[in-house]
């Protein structure tokens, strides 16, 4: 897909992969929607957007949006669609993760983390691909994780939501390529976000054990990666070559990742630093 002159929606654009995917679009000639919920920082972003633009020309438009909700996001779609024309590409970047034990997470964190981190992703591209079929043309991309292809100790409602995602876009593959239209998931490590912040502060002992010989990746290389691959028609990014392998070999030799999983837990256990036994 060329991204010149592209108009483009970004879920998740006020800050971390959304942020940087929307700057590297603006600077490659598209026209950005830049989508998020706090209109204090999407205007931020918008400004950051709009400073790195190749031509004055372009558009830069922020949207304040709940992407949870269905009729928000429809209208988000009817107003950007109105300002820039019709969409060529959702880039749906929206995502969190509260890491806590299954036991000990709220119970409404577990629907949170579907409605933002699954039907977030599920309900922008839902209103925007039967505009896509109907042109022939299109392409979604949407930001799944490490975790949505490997159960990660304290991931209980962050690592089902991007499992869903996994599927959601093998399902988009099929039946949208038939139609023109391209669709690519990405799985990150942890990236430098305000958000994995967060999570450091709040994650599980055994979780930091399993996390700590993972290298973190920078917004701005994994939107590269994103963005690379929608460019070329690829379906799938594992960016680096170790989690590319890591993603072949859970396929292959799962008990593999079993076991280092739980040799991780049971080490932060014994040294009482995790849950009681």
């Amino acid at each position: 897909m060329k991204l010149d002159g592209a108009i483009a929606i970004v879920t998740g654009g006020s800050s971390g992969i959304g942020l940087a995917t929307a700057e590297l679009l603006a600077a490659r000639g598209a026209h950005v929607a830049l989508v998020a919920r706090d209109p204090e920082r999407l205007e931020a972003a918008r400004e950051a957007v709009s400073a790195v633009r190749r031509d004055d020309s372009q558009k830069a438009l922020a949207v304040s949006c709940d992407v949870s909700e269905y009729d928000a996001v429809v209208e988000m779609v009817r107003r950007v669609e109105s300002e820039l024309g019709p969409v060529d590409l959702l880039a749906a970047c929206a995502g969190f993760c509260t890491p806590m034990r299954f036991t000990e997470l709220p119970i409404d964190e577990f629907q949170s983390h579907i409605d933002t981190n699954l039907l977030g992703v599920t309900y922008p591209a839902r209103a925007l691909a039967p505009g896509m079929m109907k042109r022939g043309r299109g392409h979604i991309a949407m930001v799944s994780s490490m975790g949505g292809f490997i159960g990660v100790y304290g991931y209980a409602a962050y690592s089902p939501a991007k499992f869903g995602v996994m599927g959601l876009a093998e399902v988009l593959r099929s039946e949208l390529k038939p139609h023109g239209i391209g669709v690519t998931v990405m799985c990150p490590p942890n990236v430098d976000t305000p958000g994995y912040a967060r999570e450091l502060s709040m994650e599980p002992a055994e979780t930091a054990a399993i996390n700590g010989g993972a290298k973190t990746a920078s917004p701005t290389a994994m939107a590269e990666s994103l963005l690379s691959a929608v460019e070329r028609g690829r379906f799938l990014v594992v960016p680096g070559m170790a989690n590319g392998l890591l993603y072949r070999l859970k396929g292959l030799w799962p008990e593999i990742f079993f076991a280092v999983f739980d040799r991780d837990v049971a080490a932060v256990q014994k040294e009482g630093n995790g849950a009681s036994r």
